[in-house]
């Protein structure tokens, strides 16, 4: 039983680590000039999982061979607070990792949240995305549902069954259901697909595999994959292995980010 009483109206109480973490406000806190490399597409990132989504896709537009995808790629340290600097908030106001500037059209372009980034790379190169409209919109269909879906996994489940200062029953038994209710739902539709958009590799499988993959891989939170009995998910796994083999993802885990 929690002594915890909720206030009438919340107050925040500032301490040493919200000069550099979270805070309810929003907007740049310091002056900062980001470098800018000779690539078209310059990157400001780090290897989280929304981070490698990004990274998988520049990586795969090489392994295609298309031109002009050439990328500079940049590391954000979010636990320093580069977030938060004045030029990184110009590109992104939401002061989260990835964000993007496209230098190759007349007027530079910004893009940021991951999923933005990977639906104008494949637009602007026109690959990895279907043009018919059914299966376009099948593919919008799993997109969407990353997006919405991997903050229960992330903020939720993560942060409660790895970060979280204290053990707390009822989190982690709230996300733990949501997580393996996912885990499930992508076991079943994969038992049917060789990939989430049917039988073509496409950017849903790069925003999903970070997150989901790499998980009941055993490369997220620890010994999550354990906790949560991720070898049941046996067309998920397979999956996964499938897409851990392919030569861009595995450069897109190794890639070095320069330093700012």
């Amino acid at each position: 039983m929690s002594n915890y009483e909720i206030p009438e109206v919340w107050e925040w109480e500032p301490d040493e680590k919200s000069e550099t973490g979270n805070q309810p406000t929003a907007g740049s806190r310091f002056e900062q000039k980001l470098p800018v490399g000779d690539q078209p597409l310059q990157v400001y990132s780090l290897g989280t999982p929304n981070g490698v989504k990004v990274a998988i896709m520049l990586e795969e537009l090489k392994e295609a061979g298309v031109e002009n995808a050439g990328y500079d790629l940049y590391k954000i340290n979010i636990m320093n607070g580069d977030q938060f600097g004045s030029d990184f908030v110009n590109i992104n106001p939401n002061s989260k990792i990835p964000a993007m500037m496209d230098h190759s059209e007349d007027q530079p372009i910004r893009v940021f949240e991951s999923v933005s980034i990977l639906l104008y790379l494949a637009e602007k190169f026109e690959t990895f995305m279907p043009t018919a409209l059914a299966e376009r919109t099948e593919l919008m269909n799993w997109l969407f549902w990353q997006t919405g879906a991997a903050p229960f996994l992330g903020g939720g489940f993560g942060h409660f069954y790895n970060y979280a200062p204290t053990a707390q029953e009822y989190p982690i038994n709230r996300y733990t259901m949501e997580a393996k209710r996912q885990l499930d739902l992508l076991d079943k539709h994969l038992a049917d697909n060789a990939y989430m958009n049917g039988n073509e590799y496409g950017i849903a499988d790069m925003a999903i595999w970070p997150w989901y993959g790499r998980l009941v891989q055993g490369e997220l939170y620890g010994e999550a994959d354990k906790f949560l009995k991720a070898d049941e998910y046996t067309n998920l796994k397979a999956w996964a292995d499938k897409i851990l083999e392919r030569p861009a993802v595995k450069r897109a885990l190794e890639v070095e980010y320069k330093e700012l």
